[in-house]
């Protein structure tokens, strides 16, 4: 049993979480109940392989039908049901040709939510970008459950760089744009419907000492999911920028925070407040319109951060990373609220906002109604087992039949015959002795 670590104070609200490892392992861990419980682990899918290591993944979590999307190391892209794992369709990113993945990975990975058409439900549209910078677009269909998925052939395909490797892939709240980055990559903007770049940031200038630090993009959040031009970066050089399209090519504000690199960072639902974790395993939330550092998250944390997921509904945080665990901390305290010891090297988690543990009271209830009907119905049946009981201990009185009548007369009949026989032999012995004795007298 993995081990878990709970602050008995505040304990975990319900919230189902999807971690992803370096051996290609899916596990569900699920707080369940409308009281804040502990987490634990509900589920794990998929087999232990290095080659199916999960570097991106995507969820769609609307009520009917969610999906899943995951992007392996050996370039293969899978649709699987978040509910119960199953494989709803797959493809390799390098199609016919084939390169080796270890030198072109999966870098960015988005599934679409908004629909499109009628058909929305049976299909969906996936966004990957490699480390090379070839970006595709493309819809994915699966129309029954009997027919086997079709990948749509008139999928869009650009080049996002020139020169580097591309290692941020981002789209926006209204799925309308997306954002690029990485090493020697500066960030840009793309129009997703028109497949053209729409804004480049700049280089920033030589510091005091006029040394040029290189572009070295790390991870990246949009602020708002109403507004695209504003967004947040984290760099390898333990920085953090700000960036405003309407503004300037350059970053509005940066800020260092500790001293390595930036590896993720989660946006709040306020607009203005970020969340940053670093390879040192610290884990801070700053106000981005001053830069100024709101505090940091207590709890024993050991390892890089790969990944920190903000709960849109409640007021939580869950990260994971190189120290195999997935914590969960209260946004307002900034307290350790849970941990979960997941055994393997954590690459990346989701959030299901759809779950909301009240399907288990709701399970509960029905077991204890269809335990009382069981009840009631063993009580009846052991009333029935007790009056069967009393009927066959009772005498039952039965006709006789005439057979039987007179079969019992012929035999009382036959024993007088018999005892008058036997008075008579009595009789005669006694007087054949009394005969006897007078002739010896």
């Amino acid at each position: 049993m993995p081990r878990v670590i709970t602050n008995e104070t505040y304990g975990c609200p319900p919230i189902r979480a999807l971690t992803f490892d370096s051996l290609g392992l899916i596990k569900v861990i699920e707080a369940r109940g409308k009281e804040r419980g502990t987490p634990n682990v509900v589920n794990t899918w998929g087999e232990m392989n290095a080659s199916k290591c999960v570097l991106a993944s995507s969820i769609d979590d609307r009520p009917s039908n969610p999906l899943l999307a995951v992007a392996r190391k050996d370039g293969n892209v899978e649709i699987l049901n978040p509910c119960n794992g199953d494989l709803h369709f797959a493809y390799s990113v390098f199609g016919d040709d084939r390169c080796s993945p270890e030198d072109d990975e999966v870098s960015g990975l988005h599934l679409f939510r908004k629909q499109k058409d009628d058909q929305a439900e049976r299909s969906c549209t996936l966004l990957t970008c490699t480390k090379k910078g070839d970006v595709s677009l493309r819809t994915v269909k699966f129309p029954d459950a009997r027919a086997d998925s079709s990948d749509d052939d008139a999928h869009k395909t650009w080049k996002a760089c020139g020169s580097g490797e591309v290692l941020v892939g981002k789209v926006d709240g209204s799925e309308n744009f997306g954002l690029f980055g990485g090493k020697r990559v500066e960030v840009n903007i793309w129009d997703l419907e028109q497949c053209t770049k729409i804004w480049s940031a700049k280089s920033p200038p030589k510091d005091n000492f006029g040394i040029f630090i290189p572009t070295w993009f790390t991870c990246a959040a949009f602020l708002s999911n109403d507004d695209h031009r504003k967004f947040a970066t984290g760099t390898k050089s333990h920085q953090v920028r700000l960036y405003d399209v309407s503004a300037q090519r350059r970053a509005v504000l940066s800020f260092d925070f500790h001293e390595t690199a930036i590896t993720a960072i989660s946006e709040d639902p306020d607009g203005h407040t970020i969340y940053v974790g670093n390879a040192s395993a610290d884990l801070a939330a700053f106000d981005i319109r001053t830069g100024k550092l709101l505090g940091n998250f207590l709890g024993k944390c050991s390892g890089s951060i790969r990944s920190v997921v903000r709960h849109p509904h409640q007021p939580v945080i869950a990260s994971c990373g190189l120290d195999r665990y997935l914590r969960v901390y209260d946004v307002k305290t900034r307290q350790l609220i849970s941990a979960v010891f997941l055994k393997q090297h954590l690459t990346g988690l989701v959030l299901d906002t759809g779950f909301s543990g009240e399907e288990i009271a709701v399970a509960n209830t029905v077991v204890e109604a269809e335990t009382e009907e069981n009840m009631t119905i063993m009580e009846h049946e052991d009333e029935e087992e007790e009056n069967e009981d009393e009927a066959e201990e009772a005498p039952v009185k039965k006709k006789k039949s005439k057979k039987e009548k007179r079969s019992r007369e012929k035999v009382s009949k036959g024993e007088e015959i018999d005892e008058v026989r036997s008075k008579k032999t009595r009789e005669h012995k006694k007087k054949t002795k009394k005969v006897k004795h007078t002739q010896e007298d």
